[in-house]
C-alpha cells in the first residue's frame, strides 16, 4: 500500500540538507516508496469544516544542491492524507495556530498529524518542561518585572527566554549585581507586556554542553547530541555556533525520559526533542525538534526510519479510532 504523507514545512528552498531533520523524515518517506505532498502554511485552508490544501507532489534525493523537485499546485481534502507532518519552524503566533486548527478537522477526518495539532498549542517549547518541576531548574513565569527582578536577586544568576522564539534567539543571561539587568528585563517584556521565562542559569553547559535527546513515541533513542557553546558564547545552540558531539545516554537522562515519556505518548507528541543540562530537563521541543540528521552521523543510525516506523501503524489506528486512541496504541 502506498502511503500519502503531507509535509507541512518552512520553505524547502532554504533549508540545509546535510542537517535538516524534516529533510531527513522525507528520505526515509521517498525510501519507503510514500507519495509526499508538499505543503506550507499558507496553502491550508478550512472549507465549511473540511481540511484543504493548495499540494505539490514532491520528491527528494539526498544531496547538496537540487535537493528537490515540486509538482504543479493542485487542490487535496487533507483527510485523504494518510500522515500529516506538521514542521513549521517556530514562531507560534496566530498564522500557526491557525494551521492547527485547520489540522484539527484533519485529524477529524481520519488523518494521523505527529505530531498532534492540540499538543502543539498546548505544549509551549519553553514550558513544556514545568509540567515536571521535580526534573526541571527553579523558574519563573511571568511579565511582572519586579517578580523577575526578585527571582533574578534570589538565584544570582539566571537566563532569560522568550516563549515564543528558538534557535537561542532572544535568550539573556543576567547576574545578581549586572547594572543592564533592568533594560534587559524591561526590553524582553517589553516593558511589562510579554510573558518570559527566567531559569536557574546551570554553569556546566560551558563545559559540558546542552545534550538534545530525540523522543520517538515517547521512547528515547538510544544516542544523543551535546551541543558545546561556542567560544565566548553561553548559549550552545548549533544556529548560533555550538559545535555538536556524540553523546550517549546517562541513567539520569534515562530516568528524565521515563517519567516525561508516557505524557509525550498520552498527548501524541509523537516527536520530541528535549534538552538536558547537567542532569536537569530545560526544554522539550515538539514543533520542529533538530538533530536527526547529525545523530545518525556519530552513530550510524536511522532516526527518521524509527519515527516512521512507529508512526505508520497509528495511521490506521487513527483512521479506525480517532486521534486519542492513535495517540496511546503501543
Amino acid at each position: 500500500m502506498i502511503r500519502r504523507v503531507g509535509v507541512v514545512m518552512d520553505p524547502i528552498a532554504a533549508i540545509s540538507p546535510p542537517t535538516d531533520s524534516t529533510f531527513a523524515m522525507l528520505l526515509d518517506a521517498t525510501r519507503r516508496g510514500w507519495a509526499i505532498e508538499y505543503l506550507e502554511l499558507a496553502n491550508l485552508r478550512l472549507r465549511s469544516g473540511r481540511a484543504e490544501a493548495v499540494a505539490r507532489a514532491l520528491t527528494v534525493s539526498d544531496r547538496a544542491t537540487d535537493w528537490f523537485t515540486l509538482g504543479p499546485p493542485r487542490d487535496i481534502a487533507l483527510g485523504d492524507l494518510d500522515l500529516i507532518l506538521m514542521r513549521k519552524d517556530p514562531p507560534v503566533d496566530l498564522e500557526f495556530m491557525a494551521a492547527t486548527w485547520i489540522l484539527d478537522a484533519a485529524e477529524s477526518a481520519g488523518t494521523l498529524v505527529a505530531n498532534r495539532s492540540a499538543s502543539l498549542r498546548d505544549a509551549n517549547e519553553k514550558l513544556a518542561a514545568t509540567w515536571f518541576p521535580e526534573l526541571t531548574p527553579p523558574s519563573l513565569v511571568s511579565r511582572d518585572r519586579a517578580a523577575l527582578r526578585g527571582f533574578i536577586e534570589e538565584q544570582g544568576r539566571v537566563v532569560l527566554k522568550p516563549l515564543d522564539a528558538m534557535a537561542g534567539r532572544s535568550v539573556f543571561f543576567v547576574s545578581l549585581g549586572d547594572p543592564n539587568t533592568n533594560v534587559i528585563v524591561d526590553e524582553i517584556t517589553r516593558r511589562g507586556e510579554r510573558t518570559i521565562i527566567a531559569q536557574k542559569f546551570l554553569p556546566e553547559v560551558s563545559e559540558t554542553g546542552d545534550k538534545r535527546i530525540l523522543l520517538v513515541n515517547g521512547e528515547p533513542v538510544p544516542h544523543a547530541l551535546t551541543r558545546i557553546p561556542a567560544a565566548g558564547e553561553l548559549r550552545a545552540n548549533l544556529a548560533v555556533g555550538g559545535r555538536p558531539s556524540p553523546a550517549e545516554l546517562t541513567p539520569r537522562d534515562r530516568e528524565i525520559c521515563r517519567a516525561i515519556g508516557p505524557t509525550l505518548r498520552e498527548r501524541g507528541l509523537y516527536f520530541a526533542g528535549i534538552d538536558v543540562i547537567d542532569g536537569w530537563l530545560t526544554e522539550i521541543n515538539v514543533t520542529s525538534p533538530t538533530g536527526i540528521r547529525q545523530i545518525d552521523r556519530f552513530f550510524g543510525v536511522n532516526v527518521a526510519g524509527t519515527l516512521l516506523d512507529a508512526l505508520e501503524p497509528l495511521m490506521s489506528n487513527q483512521a479506525r479510532c480517532g486521534p486519542r486512541a492513535a495517540a496511546v496504541a503501543d
